[in-house]
C-alpha cells in the first residue's frame, strides 16, 4: 500500500524517459511510481489537484538563511529615496534601544536610492551614543557611525564611515556571535519563506564566514535547527575557505590545509550536509567592490579583488587538493580570471575530473572565458533575479558593449557549462518562478532588455533550478526530478509555466510545496 497518492494533475517530471505524468505514488518519503505503475495500488491517502501543475520541489543553490531570517526581523530603511526619510527610519530604531551604547542595527540600505552613500556624521545625528552598523543590501560592505570607528584599528579603511568587504567583516567582528538560539530562529524563518516559494532544497552560501552567520560554531546551529523542526527542507553547507587551517597530513595525502578531522564535502545526510568549500575573490557589483578587467562605467575604477591573486589561487589550490568541491565568488570577470586560472593550476596538480567545481555568480562573462569555464567542467551559478530588479543600473554602470554579458543564460548552454539558478537571497527576491521569468525575457522591472541574446527557453529555466540545481550540489540520485526512487519532493502550482505568456510565470501561484511526500505544515501521512 502506498503512503500517498496524488493524482488528476499535470506532472512535468523533468525525466526525458517519462516527461509528463497524471498521477504519483509515494511510499516512505520517496516517489515509487508514476500513471500505471501505480494506477492500481491502495493508498492511505489519495489527494486529488485538481488538474494543477506539479514540479519537482525547486533546488535554490545558492542562499544565506540566516542572513535571510535576521533581515526580516531587523530595523530596515529599504524603499527611503531622500537621505532626511532614511536617517528618521534610524531615528526610530535607536528610540527603542534602552541600553545605553548599544549596537544597533539597520538593513535595507542602498545608496544608489538615496543619490549617495551614508556617512558616519549622517548616523552621528540621530546615534544618541549607540553603535549604529547599517548594512548594505549587497552583504559585501555597510556603514557606521563614529562610535563604532573609534573601535577600529587605524589601519582598517573606510569612506567616511562606509566600510567595504574585509573593513566590514573588522567592524562585525568587534561584536559577540550570534548566539546559537538566534541563528536557528533566523534559520526557520528564512526556510519557511524557502517553503512558501516552492523550494525544497538549497545551499547554505558560506558558513563560519566574517560577514554573514558571525559564529564559530554556525554549523551547530543548523543541527539545533533540524532537532528542533525548524529546518523543514533540505540544506547543504558550504564552507568558508578561512575556517581551513594548515595541518601536517600524511605526506602522501597531499593535503596541506583542512577543517579539523579532515571533514570536506559530502559529510552528513539528506536533510543536512557538507557541500563545497566558499572562497571571495571579490565583492558585489551593488557596492561597486566586484573586480572587473576595465573600469566601470562614469568611475575611475574597476572594484577590486578581495586579497593579492597568489593568495587567493593557493586558497582555491590548497581547497581542491584536500579533496573540496568549491564553489568560487566570483562576479567581475577579472575575478573570473583569478578563479579559472587557480582552478585550473589545481586540476593540473591533482586532476579531479568529478570535482564539479562551481563560480558562483558569474555576473560579467566576457566571450573569451567561456570556453575556458566548459573545458573545466564547472557550473555557473547564476542569479537571475539581480538583473530583474538591479539590470538597469548594471547595464548602465557596465556600458553598451559589456551589459550583454552580465549574468549569462544562453552562451553558457551554448558552450556545454551547466547553467544553475539560484537568488542569493536576501540580496534580492528568490522566487525561483520570477527568476524563470526573467532568463526567458530578459527584462528589468523597468522593461528594459538586458542581454536579449542570453534568453533561454521555458524548459531550460526550469531545468536550471531542479535538475542543474542538484546536479551542482551532487544530489542527482536522489533530487531534481520526478523520478522513481528519488526523494517526493515536489511544487504544486497554479498554472504551467509553459503553457502561460512568459510575462505571468512569476506571478503563477505556489498553492503547495511537498517535502519527503508531506506538505508542508501537515503531519506525516
Amino acid at each position: 500500500m502506498l503512503c500517498t497518492k496524488l493524482t488528476n494533475a499535470r506532472f512535468l517530471t523533468m525525466d526525458p524517459d517519462h516527461p509528463v505524468a497524471r498521477q504519483l505514488g509515494i511510499w516512505q518519503g520517496r516517489i515509487v511510481g508514476l500513471d500505471e505503475a501505480v494506477a492500481a495500488l491502495p493508498a492511505r491517502e489519495v489527494i486529488d489537484l485538481q488538474g494543477a501543475t506539479v514540479l519537482p520541489g525547486f533546488i535554490d543553490a545558492h542562499v544565506h538563511l540566516p542572513w535571510t531570517g535576521f533581515k526580516q526581523n531587523t530595523a530596515s530603511i529599504a524603499g527611503r529615496t531622500r537621505i532626511d526619510d532614511a536617517l528618521a527610519a534610524v531615528a526610530r530604531a535607536v528610540a527603542r534601544k534602552n541600553t545605553p551604547g548599544a549596537w544597533v542595527n539597520i538593513v535595507g540600505y542602498d545608496q544608489r536610492a538615496l543619490g549617495r552613500h551614508l556617512t558616519a556624521a549622517d548616523l552621528d545625528s540621530v546615534s544618541q551614543g549607540h553603535k549604529l552598523y547599517v548594512l548594505h543590501d549587497s552583504g559585501h560592505g555597510c556603514v557606521v557611525n563614529t562610535a563604532v570607528l573609534d573601535l577600529l584599528p587605524a589601519d582598517v579603511p573606510h569612506e567616511n564611515g562606509f566600510l567595504a568587504e574585509g573593513a566590514m567583516g573588522a567592524a562585525r567582528a568587534l561584536r559577540l556571535p550570534y548566539s546559537q538560539e538566534e541563528l536557528t530562529e533566523a534559520i526557520g524563518r528564512a526556510a519557511r519563506t524557502c517553503l512558501a516559494e516552492g523550494v525544497t532544497a538549497c545551499a547554505e552560501a558560506g558558513i563560519g564566514g566574517a560577514l554573514f552567520g558571525h559564529s564559530p560554531v554556525e554549523l551547530g546551529a543548523y543541527q539545533h535547527a533540524r532537532e528542533k523542526g525548524l529546518l523543514p527542507l533540505r540544506v547543504q553547507l558550504m564552507v568558508s575557505a578561512d575556517r581551513l587551517r594548515t595541518v601536517e597530513a600524511h605526506e602522501s595525502d597531499g593535503i596541506p590545509k583542512a577543517l579539523d578531522l579532515g571533514l570536506r564535502t559530502g559529510f552528513g545526510d539528506d536533510r543536512l550536509s557538507v557541500g563545497a568549500l566558499k572562497i571571495f575573490t571579490d565583492g558585489g557589483m551593488m557596492a561597486r567592490t566586484a573586480a572587473l578587467s576595465a573600469p566601470y562605467e562614469g568611475l575611475d575604477h574597476g572594484g577590486r579583488l578581495q586579497d593579492d591573486p597568489e593568495v587567493l589561487a593557493r586558497s582555491i589550490v590548497d581547497g581542491h587538493l584536500a579533496g573540496w568541491q568549491l564553489a568560487v565568488h566570483a562576479i567581475g570577470d577579472r575575478a573570473a580570471d583569478v578563479a579559472l586560472d587557480a582552478l585550473e593550476r589545481a586540476q593540473r596538480l591533482r586532476p579531479r575530473p568529478g570535482a564539479r567545481h562551481r563560480i558562483e555568480h558569474a555576473g560579467l562573462i566576457r566571450p573569451d572565458q567561456l570556453p575556458r569555464i566548459a573545458r573545466l567542467g564547472v557550473s555557473a551559478v547564476v542569479q537571475p533575479n539581480f538583473l530583474r530588479y538591479f539590470g538597469d543600473d548594471y547595464a548602465t554602470v557596465m556600458g553598451a558593449e559589456r551589459a550583454p554579458w552580465l549574468y549569462r543564460g544562453r552562451a553558457f548552454l551554448d558552450h556545454g557549462v551547466t547553467l544553475v539558478g539560484s537568488s542569493d537571497r536576501p540580496v534580492t527576491d528568490g522566487s525561483p518562478l520570477r527568476a524563470v521569468q526573467f532568463m526567458v525575457e530578459r527584462a528589468s522591472e523597468s522593461g528594459r532588455l538586458i542581454g536579449p541574446d542570453e534568453g533561454i527557453t521555458v524548459d531550460e529555466a526550469l531545468y536550471a533550478y531542479t535538475v542543474a540545481g542538484a546536479y551542482a550540489c551532487h544530489w542527482e540520485d536522489s533530487a531534481g526530478s520526478l523520478t522513481p526512487g528519488k526523494r517526493a519532493d515536489l511544487v504544486v502550482l497554479g498554472d504551467d509555466p509553459r503553457s502561460v505568456e512568459v510575462s505571468r510565470i512569476g506571478g503563477i501561484e505556489v498553492a503547495a510545496t511537498y517535502v519527503d511526500g508531506r506538505e508542508s505544515g501537515k503531519p506525516a501521512a
